[in-house]
């Protein structure tokens, strides 16, 4: 008779660990869980991890998911014994999200969505484990600026620039019901809006970030659309908390996974010029090809089937992120 493994801890695989997400996700799980960050640094970075290398219940491969890959036989994963537990939870966070990096690397994006997630849902299906798929209100199309809940269906043009963003989740998302079904497997979708706090590249290319980065050095604030659009913007500490709550759930989702609290992008603006001790002036301007209207979320459904809501204030996620982004290197361009 087979004797069952016993062990003291979960073996959790994060694919995208070195990411804005990923990699506070780790610093989450870490504290009770043996954590497997897989990341090839497409868009990740080291400095989000180097800081848990020394510890014994973290290990990182630098791998690119997009080709299939065999834990039993990574020497660095010894002690995390997956011949014997496997894996119990996988999160897939892999893959670009800004605009900028998506159209950058447009086939990547749509590789890693495609061939990756196919790759971690095979790890998924062997190991019987629990798997995330982080997705994103690109899914929806163009939706205006009202509530969106999560069974709009909205209109996507395949060749628009974000195309390859919005086209990559909506495969991805298909993908991961189309494995639930077959394989009677817990995966599960989270769609992320708007996320930001520390972490966030000054490059990334996204309104909040891109507005700091022109405060710190005195420069005007460049916001795409007018001032009296409205955004909602979630802190990377409530999202972390959603995520790690939907894992734990027999929720399958998909979940928009957002702040309810809406802001005009002149009051975003404002307070990044406030907090920064900044002289710049605030301009506003059309929205380029990459840029969409920003979808607000029904938060209703992940409310009552996680018992979650968000509880960080915007002032304070921008106090954090601001001061976070500020001590970054090379912050003040050279006049």
């Amino acid at each position: 008779m087979a004797v069952k493994a016993i062990f003291d801890s979960k073996n959790i695989l994060i694919i995208g660990g070195a990411g804005f997400i990923g990699s506070q996700l780790a610093d989450e799980l870490v504290k009770g869980a043996k954590v497997i960050c897989l990341d090839n640094f497409l868009t990740g970075a080291d400095a989000n991890i180097s800081h848990l290398y020394q510890n014994a219940n973290f290990k990182f491969i630098n791998h690119d998911i997009t080709v299939p890959i065999e834990l039993e036989k990574r020497p660095e994963l010894r002690d995390f014994k997956i011949e014997f537990q496997g894996l119990q939870e996988i999160y897939f966070l892999a893959s670009p999200t800004s605009p900028r990096a998506y159209n950058n690397k447009p086939i990547e994006t749509m590789m890693v969505n495609s061939l990756g997630l196919n790759n971690a849902l095979k790890l998924a299906v062997r190991y019987k484990a629990k798997i995330i798929y982080v997705s994103s209100p690109a899914v929806y199309g163009e939706t205006g600026n009202k509530k969106i809940k999560e069974d709009y269906t909205g209109s996507v043009d395949q060749f628009n620039p974000r195309a390859v963003y919005s086209e990559a989740k909506r495969f991805g998302e298909t993908l991961v019901a189309n494995y639930r079904s077959r394989f009677d497997l817990d995966a599960k979708i989270v769609r992320v809006f708007n996320g930001y706090g520390p972490k966030l590249k000054l490059d990334d290319g996204r309104m909040i970030p891109e507005l700091i980065r022109s405060a710190l050095n005195n420069k005007d604030l460049v916001v795409y659309g007018r001032a009296n659009d409205i955004g909602s913007y979630i802190y990377i500490s409530d999202l972390i908390q959603a995520l790690v709550a939907m894992m734990e759930s027999g929720e399958f989702g998909p979940l928009n996974l957002a702040s309810d609290v809406k802001y005009k992008f002149s009051e975003v603006a404002s307070k990044i010029v406030k907090l920064t001790g900044s002289r710049s002036a605030i301009t506003y301007h059309n929205r380029e090809s990459l840029m969409a209207n920003q979808p607000l979320a029904d938060i209703t459904q992940i409310k009552e089937k996680l018992s979650w809501f968000p509880i960080t204030l915007i002032d304070e996620g921008l106090k954090k992120t601001i001061e976070y982004l500020s001590a970054q290197k090379g912050i003040l361009e050279p006049k």
